[in-house]
């Protein structure tokens, strides 16, 4: 079953940089104002002795991936920098020769091994959870896909067929699959530009009178502000999930300011997201929600597209909240639930209806859970960890390579636009918002479609 064009590892790398966040970021009920990226790379080689370097980038995350209310803040942190350094040892000694997808499949219940172990040694509260195993992973992941692709010489997403993998889908996750590959699923070609999705945070001033003091960088600081300096039409609403009133006050609010701003540049059709990182309690808070939202001055509803992880993470700790009553009305997408197949099953029979694929929960699982969501025919988005530089071309071209997903989310021109300077120049398209949309037509090259800084 091996092919020529599988690889092994011969070394690994990595560093960390770290920037500060040009104003806080508060999800799930936690402000953040600064994001640490981690940067591995693999050398690789092919069975016909052909090698090549792999690169890949991602924000750590640890507020979204090992929340403060399982341990705090400098614990978590801490964690994911050392699980980083036993993780990168471990591939380093890896001797398997295989396709990037079998090397994770290989790789990564030893690197949730190493997890345990390593909160036994820290001492830690809660131990380190899959969710951030597996971020933590998703640069080592990203590298091996890149370094595969360029020591072969091609995309990474043109070695997704039989012709490069030595098992269909069903090796990977059910029956459905038998005699399907990755190739069927993906695209050869990028879509030529996607909608950007544009993040409004808890703590984002919507107007002027929302400013206490200008932070006069240069960069816009209201929504207006935004909508007119990137010609936006998807923006992505953070709710608190715990304050029903200040939900929907916001939401109509955001619809108000939107809707004369849009007025004013003569356009009649956008939309919206709705994100409550998994703050509300049950689903009666959800619908009431979507009720009261309907009901208010405006037409948030009409152009809200999808709910996304409005409860607790845990599918399992919590079957009774069930969102077929949700989905009958809106597409509900699953974001920090979905660690692997099982769990995409499980939130399906829990009435989720769509999947949030994420560059940073590894490109592996990414290209396997797409899979699954369209063959189930559930709806599909791309999100973001506030990625800047590398880890955005990777989320970008991720977007631009699985059908159904529309739009692409990306805030780290918002909140850490220093992390993309050195990468604005040779991708405008992508760090240079003007029409709304990212010009994904660009990621092309070799490996995961960009080059290396």
């Amino acid at each position: 079953m091996s092919k020529s064009t599988d690889i092994r590892i011969l070394d690994v790398n990595y560093d960390f940089e770290e920037y500060q966040y040009r104003t806080p970021l508060k999800f799930g009920g936690v402000p953040t104002d600064h994001c640490v990226l981690l940067n591995v790379r693999v050398q690789v080689q092919t069975r016909n002795g052909i090698e090549a370097e792999g690169f890949g980038s991602m924000p750590l995350g640890n507020v979204w991936a090992y929340p403060p209310r399982y341990v705090s803040f400098d614990q978590s942190l801490e964690a994911m920098k050392r699980l980083s350094g036993l993780m990168v040892d471990a591939t380093r000694e890896c001797t398997l020769c295989a396709h990037p997808v079998d090397l994770s499949e290989a790789l990564e219940p030893e690197f949730l091994r190493i997890a345990v172990e390593l909160s036994e040694k820290m001492q830690l509260d809660t131990p380190i959870p899959k969710l951030c195993t597996v971020v933590t992973a998703s640069p080592i992941d990203a590298a091996i896909h890149d370094g595969f692709g360029k020591a072969n010489g091609i995309n990474s997403y043109n070695g997704l067929s039989k012709d490069f993998m030595s098992h269909d889908l069903s090796h990977y996750l059910n029956e459905k699959f038998v005699g399907k590959y990755l190739d069927q699923y993906t695209l050869r070609t990028p879509k030529p530009k996607m909608p950007l999705y544009h993040l409004i945070g808890a703590l984002d001033p919507l107007t002027d009178a929302d400013i206490a003091d200008r932070i006069n960088d240069g960069l816009p600081e209201t929504l207006p502000e935004w909508i007119n300096a990137d010609g936006l039409t998807h923006l992505k609403i953070k709710l608190n999930g715990d304050n029903l009133d200040w939900d929907v006050a916001r939401v109509l609010s955001i619809e108000k300011v939107v809707s004369e701003t849009q007025a004013q540049r003569g356009v009649s059709e956008w939309y919206y997201s709705a994100d409550f990182n998994e703050t509300c309690k049950d689903v009666a808070y959800l619908l009431e929600f979507l009720v009261r939202i309907q009901e208010g001055e405006g037409n948030a509803f009409k152009r809200l597209a999808y709910i996304e992880q409005p409860t607790d993470r845990d599918l399992k700790a919590h079957p009774e909240n069930r969102m077929h009553k949700v989905a009958e009305i809106k597409p509900v997408v699953i974001d920090e639930s979905l660690t692997d197949f099982e769990t995409l099953i499980l939130a399906l029979e829990q009435g989720y209806s769509g999947v949030a694929l994420k560059a940073c929960k590894g490109q592996s699982q990414a290209l396997l859970m797409g899979a699954a969501a369209i063959e189930y025919d559930m709806f599909l988005a791309v999100q973001d960890l506030t990625c800047p530089g590398a880890s955005f071309l990777h989320s970008a071209g991720l977007a631009a390579r699985v059908p159904r997903v529309t739009a692409i989310e990306g805030n780290s021109r918002q909140f850490c636009p220093v992390a993309n300077e050195a990468w604005r120049d040779e991708y405008p398209t992508i760090f240079n918002i003007t029409d709304g949309t990212v010009g994904t037509h660009v990621l092309t090259a070799n490996g995961l479609g960009h080059s290396v800084k």
